[in-house]
């Protein structure tokens, strides 16, 4: 029961896994239930693989080290999360050491499958600089066990996007302004020693305006819904601390009635924090 408590009260604004069913080799296997009326944008379905593989990954590691976000191959989205319902996870370890985890997972919404994540690489960093090793130890057994408490995700905020500039059938860039520490929730899971935006956010960020720039441009414009359908190359460089400022840009490579693909990323001054290719397409289905 301690265990349980203890999950439910520091994990419950980032944490995307309920419990964990299946552990054995290279797999391992578990579930997330997306709680009703909440934001739940289509990028945390990857994070929940992600973290999946990084209970893992740590576990492997007797919890003195953490992957952080670092490369991924290819994120292949096929259908969108919804609330209530929920995402049966899996990952597999393809080589975990203490330098770095290489997986690949998916995620299923009522047995279809919902997303791929290909090829993804999380560099390892010494777990004590962001949370206690034992705690985390603590958690994890939870997760083997009864699982955590459900509903405790509040959702998301809307990314906070100024300065607008738009160019139809070229580029889009804008200036994210991310919240100060405690001005969000997800900073008390992400982490509790070393608050860091997550970069599935910044991902999303970064879809939203690839979409919004396909909308207004020839010869998707006239497409009543689009989404990312493919995110891939995505290399997060850096850490974003609280209260940073980012320029965010996606710019068009081509376009036409099925698909519009688009270079984008994410600076800090004259630094580059992450960048990725993203593909979006007419919404095909519900």
């Amino acid at each position: 029961m301690h265990g349980r408590v203890a999950m439910s009260g520091r994990f419950r604004s980032f944490s995307f896994v309920d419990r964990i069913t299946h552990r054995a080799g290279v797999r391992i296997e578990g579930h997330y239930t997306v709680p009703l009326g909440v934001n739940f944008p289509a990028s945390l379905m990857a994070e929940a693989v992600g973290q999946l593989a990084a209970w893992s990954a740590m576990a492997q590691l007797d919890f003195a080290w953490r992957p952080v976000a670092g490369l991924a191959g290819a994120v292949h989205y096929h259908q969108l999360p919804h609330a209530g319902c929920t995402l049966q996870l899996q990952a597999d370890i393809e080589h975990c050491d203490a330098e770095a985890v290489a997986y690949s997972g998916k995620a299923f919404i009522d047995g279809r499958l919902a997303l791929e994540l290909q090829d993804s690489v999380g560099p390892m960093l010494a777990m004590d600089e962001f949370d206690a090793p034992s705690a985390v130890r603590a958690d994890f057994h939870t997760l083997l066990g009864a699982g955590a408490a459900p509903g405790r995700f509040g959702g998301v905020p809307a990314p906070d996007l100024r300065e607008l500039a738009l160019q139809p059938g070229e580029r889009i860039g804008v200036t994210l302004q991310v919240p100060a520490a405690g001005g969000a929730p997800y900073f008390d899971d992400h982490f509790p020693r070393r608050p860091v935006f997550p970069g599935t956010l910044l991902m999303d960020a970064l879809a939203s305006l690839s979409v919004q720039l396909a909308q207004q441009s020839e010869p998707l414009r006239a497409a009543q819904a689009l989404f990312s359908t493919k995110v891939s190359q995505v290399k997060i460089r850096s850490f974003t601390a609280p209260g940073a400022q980012l320029q965010l840009e996606a710019v068009l490579q081509d376009i036409d009635a099925q698909r519009a693909r688009l270079k984008v990323a994410a600076r800090s001054g004259d630094k580059t924090v992450a960048t990725a290719r993203i593909e979006v397409t007419p919404r095909s289905g519900p």
